[in-house]
């Protein structure tokens, strides 16, 4: 009864929400049926309903496999890079367009930094392939000139999660200080009136005032980023590195590998070997985001997500 009245009330809200509801419903929900590919052998010509159950062999072959840890600790460590690192740059860029009086020139400088979010994926595997290709790539050329060494970047793994951190950062770090800068301007200016005159410099306000309210959004951001850290970002990672072997002890991640899974045609069992490793990413992030959120339930929990 109590949901009857909730309905009724707030109708036209719920009418509005209602086309969200079915795309989410249609889109998120409806494609988890085909996690049941993790438990079948399956054969395209039977379907998914008759191809042949055979329980957890699936996941067994790729717990079993060399790659299963390697992919894994690759996912979680260019994630935590990815969030880390993301997550204080966005916020420095929103502090700092925060700062700017000048209203013609916020707006232009919150352009700029917005604006690589807005270039296509593939321009940008292209600008890094142009940036750090063989001996004619702009770096290189610069390295000489300067009387460097030129590095062969696609024959040295150990630089590239770096790489792709800057590059991630730089795609993304403008885009996500949005969220930040909005909730900067719905502080009230009298909590820094009241520390200008007790003294406070403009960092201190920042430490004191700024950060300590900006904190339930860092969390909620965080959360949500974390409930992801087993989802690696596959147009950024496999548009630069593509089947590049000898890079992949450093950069493959769970997402390139189901894909090369699913296309390894001497595989004839290659469609339920990537749905078993997509469900383990499924369980996965689950699992992180439950776990995370407990615990800012125990550390703050008007931060919590539920």
């Amino acid at each position: 009864m109590s949901i009857m009245r909730e309905l009724r009330k707030n109708k036209w809200l719920y009418a509005m929400a209602l086309p969200v509801i079915v795309y989410v419903f249609i889109f998120s929900y409806l494609p988890m049926t085909a996690h049941i590919l993790a438990f079948k052998q399956f054969i395209p010509v039977k379907g998914l309903w008759g191809s042949r159950w055979v329980g957890l062999d699936n996941l067994v072959f790729f717990f079993t496999g060399p790659d299963w840890l390697r992919v894994t600790l690759n996912t979680v460590y260019l994630n935590l890079l990815f969030i880390v690192m993301g997550t204080v740059c966005s916020l420095l860029i929103a502090l700092l367009l925060n700062e700017i009086r000048q209203v013609f020139f916020k707006k232009l400088t919150q352009s700029l930094v917005i604006l690589p979010h807005f270039i296509s994926i593939i321009v940008v595997n292209l600008m890094v392939m142009n940036f750090f290709n063989g001996q004619d790539g702009m770096i290189n050329r610069l390295l000489r000139e300067f009387g460097f060494q030129a590095v062969d970047w696609f024959q040295t793994p150990s630089v590239w999660p770096m790489l792709l951190m800057i590059i991630f950062v730089w795609k993304g770090a403008g885009w996500g200080s949005i969220i930040y800068l909005a909730t900067l301007t719905g502080f009230s200016e009298e909590y820094y009136e009241s520390a200008r005159i007790d003294g406070a410099k403009r960092w201190q306000q920042i430490w004191h005032i700024t950060l300590p309210l900006l904190r339930p959004t860092i969390i909620v951001l965080i959360l949500l980023d974390l409930g992801r850290i087993f989802y690696g970002d596959f147009g950024l990672i496999y548009g630069i590195i593509g089947d590049n072997s000898l890079l992949f002890n450093a950069t493959d991640v769970i997402d390139t590998y189901t894909y090369r899974s699913l296309r390894d045609v001497s595989n004839m069992n290659s469609y339920s070997n990537a749905a078993a490793v997509a469900l383990f990413q499924s369980i996965m992030g689950l699992m992180t985001i439950l776990f995370f959120n407990w615990i800012v339930r125990r550390v703050d929990n008007d931060s919590k997500l539920f």
